[in-house]
C-alpha cells in the first residue's frame, strides 16, 4: 500500500487540484485508489461526488484531522487531502503512515515561505528523515507567460527540494473538476500538452509506487502512462465514443 499526502498550510495553493489528479492517475493505471479528504472544506469530497459512474472508481474517505488514524484496512492506495494550515500533530501523524508527501506552491512569497516552513517542520520528523517518507515540491497555478516557473524552480533548488516541474493555469482544470473529472480522464489526444506537464509527477508516483528499490534520481520526463494502454481488469470497457460525450465541450471540439 502506498500512502501519498498533499501539504502546504497556505490555502489556495492547488492541494485539491493536485490530490483529485494524483487519485485520478492512479485509478486509470487500473489501481484500487482512496481519495481522503481531511480538509474541513471537503473539496475533493465534493468532485467524488461529481464523479462520472462510468469513470474508474475512486473510494472516499472523510477524515477528521484531529483523529486522524491508519488508513482501512484492505485500501491498496490512499491519496490525502489536507487543509490549510495543517501542522504540528496532524502534520506528524501524516508523516508516520506516509510513503510521499507533495508540497504544492504557487509563485507568491506567502506560498513559497509556507511551503519551506512546511518543509522545514517535516524534515525532523523520523521517516523523512531516514528516506521511508519522500518529500517534493510542485509548482501549481503558473502563468506561462512569466518567469515563475523559473523563479519556483531555483527556490525549489536552494531548499534543496526535488522539484517536479510546474503545472500552468489554465481553465482546462476547473472545467474537468466542474465534472467530477481530471485531465487523465480525457482523451490523450485532447490534453498531450497538459500530460506533457504532469509526466515529471507521474514518473515520480511510479517510483513510490515500486518502493525503496525505485531510483531515487530526479524522474526523467516522461509521456505518462495512461490506463487505456494498461486498463484496469476490474472496470468495464468504456466505449471511445462514451467517454467522448462525458468530456467537457471545450474538450470535444
Amino acid at each position: 500500500m502506498a500512502v501519498i499526502a498533499v501539504v502546504n498550510r497556505k490555502g489556495g495553493s492547488g492541494k485539491s487540484t493536485l490530490a483529485t489528479h494524483l487519485a485520478c492517475y492512479l485509478a486509470m493505471q487500473g489501481l484500487d485508489v482512496m481519495l481522503g479528504d481531511v480538509d474541513r472544506q471537503q473539496s475533493s469530497r465534493l468532485w467524488l461526488s461529481l464523479r462520472p459512474e462510468t469513470r474508474p472508481k475512486i473510494h472516499g474517505w472523510t477524515i477528521d484531522e484531529r483523529n486522524f488514524a491508519r488508513p482501512p484496512a484492505g485500501v491498496r492506495h490512499v491519496v490525502l487531502d489536507t487543509p490549510g494550515g495543517f501542522q504540528g500533530i496532524g502534520l506528524m501523524k501524516v508523516a508516520l503512515y506516509a510513503d510521499a508527501i507533495l508540497i504544492p506552491a504557487t509563485p507568491s512569497l506567502f506560498d513559497r515561505e509556507s511551503a519551506a516552513e512546511c518543509l522545514k517542520e517535516l524534515r525532523i520528523q523520523p521517516r523523512v528523515m531516514t528516506g521511508k517518507c519522500r518529500v517534493a515540491g510542485i509548482g501549481m497555478r503558473i502563468d506561462g507567460r512569466t518567469r515563475n516557473a523559473a523563479v519556483l524552480e531555483q527556490w525549489a533548488t536552494g531548499l534543496g527540494l526535488a522539484h517536479l516541474g510546474t503545472i500552468r493555469e489554465a481553465q482546462a482544470y476547473a472545467r474537468c473538476l466542474e465534472q467530477g473529472m481530471a485531465i487523465f480522464d480525457m482523451p490523450p489526444e485532447k490534453v498531450a500538452t497538459y500530460l506533457t506537464e504532469w509526466s515529471p509527477v507521474s514518473a515520480w508516483i511510479d517510483q513510490v509506487l515500486a518502493g525503496p528499490q525505485a531510483e531515487t534520481a530526479e524522474p526523467e520526463r516522461r509521456p505518462a502512462v495512461l490506463a487505456r494502454q494498461v486498463p484496469a481488469p476490474a472496470a468495464p470497457a468504456v466505449p471511445a465514443a462514451s467517454v467522448m460525450r462525458e468530456a467537457p465541450a471545450f474538450l470535444r471540439s
